[in-house]
C-alpha cells in the first residue's frame, strides 16, 4: 500500500528559491531512467537532449492576478485575503475563491477592495473555500488587472512585485486561467524556442489551467484514497496533430503531462476541452510521454509522486538527495530536472 510518507524528503529552508533565476540561467539535473544514473548539466544545453521526430509538449495557460487583499465591511474591519481559483459563471462575477484568514469569513459578509469594489461571500466550503459574488461598475477582469497582485506561491516569502508579473509567467502563456505558473516553462526564452525547433523537433501546445488539482495539499496518508480537484484542460486539433504524428513527446512540465495523459485515457489525440482530476502515482501505466522537464517539487506532493511514477521511486529520491547536497534551488522559481 503506497503511502504519501512514502514521498518524503529532507529539504534546508535556504535552498526555497525565493526570487527568479535570469530566464534559462538555471541548473539542470539530468536523470536516465534506462541507466538509473543522473549528472549536473545547465539549461542552456536543454535543446542538446532533443532529436528529430520529438515533440516537445508546453502548456500555454497564462496566470492572471487573482490574489486580492481587502477588508471586512464590519465595525471591526479586518484585513482578508482572497486567492481566486475558478469564475463559475460567464460575466466572471461568480467565483470559487480561498479566503485567508478563513474563520472571519462568513457566508453573507462583504470584503471591500475598493470605494465601489466588493465581494459578498455567498457559501463557505472546506479548508478555506468559498463561492464570492463581486459587485462594481466595469468588468471584473478590470479591476483584477488593477488591484490584483501575482498570486507567488506561499514558500516565496515576500509579497509579488512588479517585475513577477512577467518572470512568473512563460513566454509562450496565451490563455488566462491559472492562479500557478506551469513552472517548468518559466526556463525558457524565445531564443531556447528557436534551438528546440534546430533539432528537428516540433512543438504542441496544450492547455490546463493550473488550481486546487496541483497545488493543493493532500489530506489523506493512504495514496489511493485521494482524489485531485478537477481542473480545465483543452487540445486543438492542430496541436493533437502534430501531437499524433510525433516519435517522443517530451513534456514540459507535470500539467502538459496530466493533459496529454488524460486525453490518451478518453481516446487518443483529437480535438477536446473539459476536466481532469487525473492523479499519476507509482503503478500508472503511461501512454504517452516518452520524456520530462519539471522542477523539483515539495516533499509528499502529487507532483513528486507523479515525477515518481515516471522516473521511479528510488531514483527520484536519490535525484533529489543529490539536488540538495548540490545546492540547487527548489521550487516555482528554483532550477530543473529532466528524466529521459
Amino acid at each position: 500500500m503506497i503511502q504519501v510518507s512514502d514521498f518524503h524528503y529532507e529539504l534546508p529552508e535556504e535552498l526555497i528559491a525565493q526570487e527568479p533565476a535570469e530566464r534559462g540561467a538555471s541548473r539542470m539535473l539530468v536523470v536516465s531512467r534506462q541507466s538509473q544514473s543522473f549528472h549536473d548539466d545547465v539549461f542552456s544545453n536543454f535543446p542538446r537532449y532533443l532529436q528529430p521526430g520529438d515533440c516537445l509538449v508546453l502548456n500555454n495557460t497564462r496566470v492572471f492576478p487573482a490574489r486580492l487583499r481587502g477588508r471586512r465591511k464590519t465595525e471591526a474591519g479586518g484585513e482578508i485575503e482572497i486567492l481566486l481559483l475558478r469564475a463559475l459563471n460567464e460575466e466572471q462575477t461568480l467565483w470559487r475563491v480561498l479566503v485567508k484568514p478563513g474563520k472571519r469569513a462568513h457566508t453573507g459578509e462583504e470584503i471591500v477592495f475598493g470605494e465601489s469594489f466588493r465581494a459578498r461571500i455567498e457559501s463557505e466550503g472546506e479548508f478555506g473555500e468559498r463561492v464570492v459574488r463581486f459587485e462594481g461598475p466595469g468588468r471584473v477582469s478590470e479591476w483584477l488587472e488593477r488591484l490584483g497582485e501575482t498570486p507567488l506561491p506561499p514558500y516565496i516569502r515576500r509579497r509579488a512585485t512588479d517585475p513577477d508579473r512577467n518572470r512568473y509567467q512563460t513566454v509562450f502563456a496565451e490563455k488566462t486561467g491559472s492562479v500557478a505558473a506551469p513552472t517548468a516553462g518559466l526556463h525558457f526564452t524565445r531564443e531556447t524556442l528557436d534551438r528546440c525547433r534546430e533539432t528537428g523537433a516540433e512543438i504542441a501546445y496544450c492547455t490546463l489551467h493550473v488550481g486546487l488539482g496541483t497545488f493543493a495539499p493532500l489530506r489523506e496518508n493512504e495514496v489511493s484514497r485521494i482524489q485531485l480537484h478537477e481542473e480545465y484542460f483543452e487540445i486543438s486539433q492542430t496541436n493533437a496533430a502534430i501531437l499524433k504524428r510525433a516519435q517522443r513527446l517530451f513534456c514540459v512540465g507535470t500539467t502538459s503531462v496530466r493533459t496529454i495523459e488524460t486525453a490518451l485515457l478518453r481516446g487518443g489525440f483529437e480535438a477536446m476541452s473539459g476536466e481532469t482530476n487525473l492523479f499519476i502515482y507509482p503503478g500508472f501505466a503511461f501512454r504517452g510521454t516518452g520524456a520530462l522537464l519539471t522542477n523539483f517539487h515539495l516533499p509528499q506532493s502529487s507532483l513528486l509522486m507523479l515525477v515518481s511514477a515516471f522516473a521511479g521511486r528510488e531514483l527520484t529520491l536519490a535525484a533529489y538527495r543529490h539536488a540538495v547536497a548540490e545546492r540547487y534551488r527548489f521550487y516555482s522559481y528554483g532550477d530543473c530536472m529532466i528524466i529521459i
